[in-house]
C-alpha cells in the first residue's frame, strides 16, 4: 500500500490547525465565524501555489463535518460533477473544492449554478489567479472572495516543526534532528510554499542514514534536498501584472534598486516583449517633458535588447531603467490630455470656431466659414492672439506644467507668456 506524501498527510483537519491566514481563520475572523455557526457560503480562495488554499477547504469541511468532495475543472468532467450533485442530494449538503476554478467551461458552470444556488453545494474554488479578472461572473457573484496572504518564515518553520513531531500523521517516530540553519533553509528557499518545504524535508528524512538511531539533517542534506526551487513566474498570471506594476512604480519612484530587482524577475521569466512595452509607456508617462530624449533613447535601447536577446539583453535594459530612474519626472503630458478625454466624454466639447472652420471649398465664405482666420505665420513672431477653443471651453486651461526639468521649465515659460 502507498504512503500517501507528507505535505498531504499533515493537512490540518480543523480550521484550529491552520498555520498562517489569520485574518481569515483567526478567533473572530471570518470563516471562523461561519464554520462556528455552521452557515457557510460558497466561497473563492486565491493566492500563490502551496499557501494552503485547499487546507482551508479540508479544515472547514472537518471542522463543519459535512461530506467533502475535491474535484480539479480542468481534468473531472461533468459526470464528475454529477456524482457529486448526486451525493448532495442524499445527505443534503457537500462541501465541494474545485480545484483551478478559473478554467471552469460553460458547460460545467451550467451544470453546477442551480446546486449553488439552493445551497445544497457550497462550492470552494481554489486558484492562483485573480478572480476578478480569470472567473466567470456568474460563478464569482455566487462566491465571497478571499485572498490568502504569502507564508511567513516563521509560518513555515512551524509547518516544518509540527511535521517532524506529529507522531500519527508526521515524521514524530524517525527520532529527528535539524539544526537550525537547515530548518531555516528549508523555510526560507521555499519561496512560502509549505508543500515544497515539506516535500524536502521528507525526502531529508528519507535519505539520510540514522545514527546511533538518530536522523541527523544538516544544512547540507537541507540544500541537496530542497536543490533550488524553480523561479516560478507565470506570464499570464495575477502576479505578472504586479511584477509589472511594481517595476512601473518603483522607476516612477526613482528607486533604482528596487526597479532592477523587478527587471531581475521579468528578465528570469524571459519576458522582453512586456520590458519594452512598459518601459516605453514610463518614458512618455512618467517622464515625459522633463526629459523628452529619454524617450528616444529608450526606444533605441528596447530595440538594441530585441536585437541582441537574452542574456545580453539585460544591459540596454538595465541602462535604460537606470536613466529613467534617475531622469526628471513629469506627468504634465498625460494629465493634459486625460483631462480634455474628460471634458470630451462628459459631453463638454461644442462648435469649432468659424474662423477656424475649413474653407478650402465653394460656398464656405457664404457659410461663415474661414472668415478673419489669422494666419500665425504673417506676425513677425509667428504668434497671433485668436480664439482656438470652442466657446464653451474658451478659458480651459488642461496643460499644467512640471518644473522639474530645464526642457519644460523653457515650455512653461513660453506657455506663462502666451496665455498672459
Amino acid at each position: 500500500m502507498s504512503i500517501k506524501p507528507l505535505a498531504f498527510r499533515m493537512r490540518p483537519k480543523t480550521i484550529d490547525e491552520i498555520i498562517g491566514q489569520e485574518h481569515l481563520v483567526g478567533e473572530g475572523k471570518i470563516i471562523d465565524r461561519m464554520v462556528k455557526a455552521k452557515q457557510l457560503s460558497s466561497m473563492i480562495l486565491y493566492g500563490p501555489p502551496g499557501i494552503g488554499k485547499t487546507s482551508i477547504a479540508s479544515a472547514i469541511a472537518g471542522s463543519t463535518r459535512f461530506a467533502f468532495r475535491t474535484l480539479n475543472a480542468v481534468t473531472n468532467n461533468k459526470k464528475d460533477m454529477e456524482i457529486v450533485a448526486a451525493e448532495a442530494k442524499m445527505s443534503g449538503k457537500v462541501i465541494l473544492l474545485l480545484d483551478e476554478v478559473h478554467r471552469l467551461d460553460k458547460g460545467k458552470q451550467d451544470f453546477l449554478l442551480p446546486y449553488l444556488e439552493n445551497g445544497m453545494i457550497t462550492l470552494i474554488g481554489a486558484t492562483t489567479s485573480n478572480p476578478y479578472h480569470a472567473i466567470n461572473p456568474a460563478i464569482r457573484s455566487r462566491c465571497q472572495i478571499f485572498e490568502l496572504k504569502a507564508l511567513s518564515i516563521e509560518d513555515l518553520k512551524l509547518a516544518l516543526t509540527r511535521a517532524i513531531h506529529d507522531e500519527e500523521q508526521g515524521l514524530g517516530n524517525k527520532n529527528i534532528q535539524i539544526d537550525e540553519d537547515a530548518l531555516t533553509f528549508f523555510a526560507t528557499s521555499s519561496n512560502g510554499d509549505v508543500r515544497s518545504a515539506l516535500n524536502a524535508l521528507e525526502l531529508a528524512a528519507l535519505s539520510t542514514a540514522a545514527d546511533n538511531d538518530v536522523i541527523h539533517i544538516t544544512l547540507e542534506v537541507a540544500e541537496e534536498c530542497m536543490q533550488k526551487k524553480s523561479f516560478h513566474h507565470d506570464k499570464d498570471g495575477d502576479g505578472h501584472y504586479d511584477v509589472l506594476s511594481g517595476f512601473q512604480k518603483s522607476i516612477r519612484g526613482s528607486d533604482v534598486n528596487a526597479a532592477l530587482h523587478y527587471l531581475g524577475r521579468l528578465i528570469e521569466a524571459g519576458d522582453l516583449t512586456s520590458i519594452g512595452r512598459r518601459l516605453l509607456v514610463i518614458a512618455y508617462e512618467d517622464i515625459g517633458l522633463a526629459s523628452p530624449q529619454a524617450g528616444a533613447r529608450t526606444l533605441a535601447a528596447i530595440e538594441s535588447a530585441e536585437r541582441l536577446g537574452f542574456p545580453e539583453a539585460r544591459i540596454p535594459l538595465a541602462n535604460a531603467v537606470i536613466e529613467l530612474c534617475l531622469s526628471p519626472k513629469s506627468n504634465s503630458a498625460i494629465s493634459a490630455i486625460d483631462s480634455a478625454l474628460g471634458d470630451i466624454r462628459s459631453g463638454i466639447s461644442g462648435d469649432v470656431p468659424n474662423h477656424l472652420k475649413d474653407a478650402h471649398y465653394k460656398g464656405a465664405a457664404e457659410l461663415g466659414r474661414g472668415i478673419d482666420y489669422k494666419y500665425p505665420h504673417d506676425y513677425e513672431s509667428g504668434w497671433v492672439k485668436q480664439q482656438y477653443l470652442p466657446d464653451k471651453l474658451k478659458h480651459k486651461k488642461y496643460y499644467a506644467p512640471k518644473l522639474t526639468g530645464k526642457f519644460e521649465q523653457a515650455l512653461a515659460a513660453i506657455y506663462q507668456k502666451l496665455m498672459k
